[in-house]
């Protein structure tokens, strides 16, 4: 079938559709990363994102319930330049055409991703609709141009748990045969809260491997409930959406911090970068990738890291008698780290889980493990 891709400065690209017929709307941004489409389909943090992929084929090893990221796609829409209409894995459980036209994502295919991305890059990331049954150009660019708008969107509240859960070693979302879950009686379990703004699985695994057991709390929950619950530690996850909306989870941390360790990626970086006092911008067309060279500045070494933003934290916002600023990314300057220098929090711009992505930075699970045991005594 027929696709086309319309944006809101009227830049038209037409090529075919696979997944589900019909049309999404978004705003359109890019990830370079080389696998890893699945994981990046149900990333929450791509809730009202029609994703580009650059690496040119897709969909070629198929898709299985062990790489979601989440229960369901979050992407609005996926534009490639080729998808592959069969699938070449042994762990395939699906194919990946199937597989989107079952969670309702149409794929746009066979357009010049290479042109799409300079578009974006050069003029920053904007709304689109992709539409197998409307042809009518002008009419695609008027739906691009009513579309709301990311800045000021609250989609954590969106996106989030509506109700409280357990996850630890032994649950079954848990990738079997795993040989680094903690062994029984091998270490003290500690409880971390975990804020789910949008949080991915293997967030929760990599806290798992470092001997956690934790409670996954809707995004609105109140510090006092968080507290009440007696962690050892707080985790702050990623998530889609504007962070200065989400002026209730600023709140909340501006409560407990201080009480309790506290660890923020992505947008919980974002939010703890705003309960410091700090202010936050939208990028031209964000981070979105499993490549992305972050400096640590406290050793000097390059971390290659999995990233999916499209806001940052003015650094010259931010208090330094107070806060640290342990990372920055090398390809455009930005904030990447901070930490506090008298509390237990710290927080990192990018996914350290790294799913999908590389594993540069799975040492932060293991540096917050040892901050709750720190502060245990």
């Amino acid at each position: 079938m027929q696709a086309i891709l319309a944006l809101e400065d009227g830049r038209i690209f037409r090529g075919h559709g696979y997944g589900a017929p019909g049309e999404c709307q978004g705003e359109v941004v890019f990830n370079t990363s080389l696998t890893g489409y699945q994981e990046i389909a149900t990333d929450p943090s791509y809730a009202g994102q029609i994703v580009v992929l650059t690496n040119p084929q897709i969909g070629n090893y198929g898709t299985n319930q062990a790489d979601n990221e989440a229960a369901r796609p979050y992407i609005e829409g996926l534009i490639v330049r080729e998808f592959s209409p069969i699938s070449s894995n042994w762990r395939s459980e699906q194919v990946t055409d199937e597989y989107m036209e079952r969670y309702s994502v149409p794929v746009l295919a066979e357009i010049d991703t290479r042109a799409l991305v300079r578009h974006l890059r050069t003029h920053g990331v904007m709304r689109g609709v992709i539409s197998t049954v409307e042809s009518n150009p002008d009419v695609l660019v008027q739906k691009a141009k009513s579309i709301h708008k990311m800045d000021g969107t609250d989609l954590a509240r969106v996106v989030s748990t509506k109700s409280v859960y357990q996850f630890d070693a032994n649950d079954p979302r848990n990738q079997s045969g795993d040989t680094l879950l903690p062994m029984a009686g091998d270490r003290p379990l500690l409880h971390v809260v975990a804020y789910d703004f949008g949080i991915k699985q293997n967030i929760l695994r990599m806290l798992t491997r470092e001997g956690c057991r934790i409670t996954v709390v809707p995004a609105e929950t109140s510090a006092e409930d968080v507290l009440g619950l007696k962690p050892d530690g707080i985790f702050l996850s990623n998530g889609p959406g504007d962070p200065e909306p989400v002026d209730y989870a600023v709140r909340a941390i501006r409560k407990f911090m201080g009480k309790v360790p506290v660890f923020g990626i992505c947008l919980g970086h974002q939010l703890t970068g705003l309960a410091l006092g700090g202010r936050t911008y939208k990028l031209k067309f964000g981070h979105h990738g499993g490549n992305h060279p972050v400096r640590n500045n406290a050793t000097g070494k390059v971390e290659i890291t999995a990233h999916n933003h499209n806001f940052a934290v003015d650094p010259d916002s931010i208090n330094a008698n107070e806060v640290e600023l342990t990372h920055v990314d090398l390809n455009d300057q930005t904030l990447e780290g901070l930490r506090h220098k008298t509390l237990p929090l710290f927080s990192v711009q990018y996914h350290p889980e790294a799913a999908p992505g590389p594993h540069d930075s799975h040492y932060l699970f293991r540096d917050f493990r040892n901050l709750m045991e720190e502060w245990k005594g």
